[in-house]
């Protein structure tokens, strides 16, 4: 899968297929800034988000020559929100990509519609269902606040600070070479997150953000 580059601030975007996800991402990127183009083949939708986003057209995105009559070739950076109808959601990738769109995000609904659309040269894809729900799970357990993982197998969490790292320095606590994770934030109650260093002096109460590696990240908040 390619690496994705940064959006350029305020840079315009095509989103296609309106649904929970795609309207969600178009409206979250009207707020950052950017010009959308919102595409979806049902009229009805488009006249629902007719007044929301900056353009709104009815499109057949599955057809390369309708994405060319609407000028998808024009945008850098395109979120293929179609889930449900895999051979849509292909289609439409290997449209925009053949109009040279060189940034696709594309939405998967299984592992399998994900092989694809990375097969089939998507820049980036994302299963939100599965992302949330494997965040949502580490946070029922009660031992983070706050979850995200990457593609890579590395993790950022906010937790509450084990007992093995209370009452002393992070240096004390050695917690890079013990556990294999890195304490970048630490946030005293009533105060603001601070970056941590070395010296920085835990306290009971304390909650940290910790990075590294997937398996080490849980592991060391389990013990909080």
């Amino acid at each position: 899968m390619a690496k994705a580059k940064d959006t350029p601030a305020n840079a315009p975007v095509i989103v296609l297929g309106l649904g929970r996800f795609g309207s969600a991402v178009a409206r979250s990127l009207v707020q950052l800034g950017h010009d959308v183009l919102a595409v979806d083949e049902r009229p009805e939708i488009v006249q629902r988000y007719a007044s929301d986003f900056t353009h709104v057209v009815a499109a057949d995105t599955t057809d390369t020559e309708a994405l060319r009559q609407i000028g998808a070739e024009q945008f850098g950076v395109a979120v293929v929100g179609i889930g449900t109808d895999i051979e849509a959601s292909v289609l439409t990738v290997l449209g925009l990509l053949d109009l040279g769109v060189t940034e696709v995000w594309a939405k998967a609904i299984s592992g399998k519609h994900a092989a694809i659309l990375e097969r089939v040269g998507a820049t980036h894809v994302i299963r939100p269902e599965s992302q949330m729900g494997k965040r949502v799970a580490h946070l029922v357990t009660g031992t983070m606040t706050d979850f995200i993982e990457f593609d890579d197998g590395f993790a950022i969490a906010r937790t509450r600070a084990p007992e093995c790292t209370v009452d002393r320095t992070l240096t004390d606590s050695d917690v890079r070479q013990k556990y294999g994770v890195t304490v970048v934030g630490l946030k005293t109650r009533g105060e603001d997150f601070t970056y941590a260093k070395a010296d920085t002096f835990v306290t009971t109460g304390d909650e940290l953000i910790v990075s590294g590696p997937t398996p080490k990240v849980e592991a060391y908040c389990a013990l909080s």
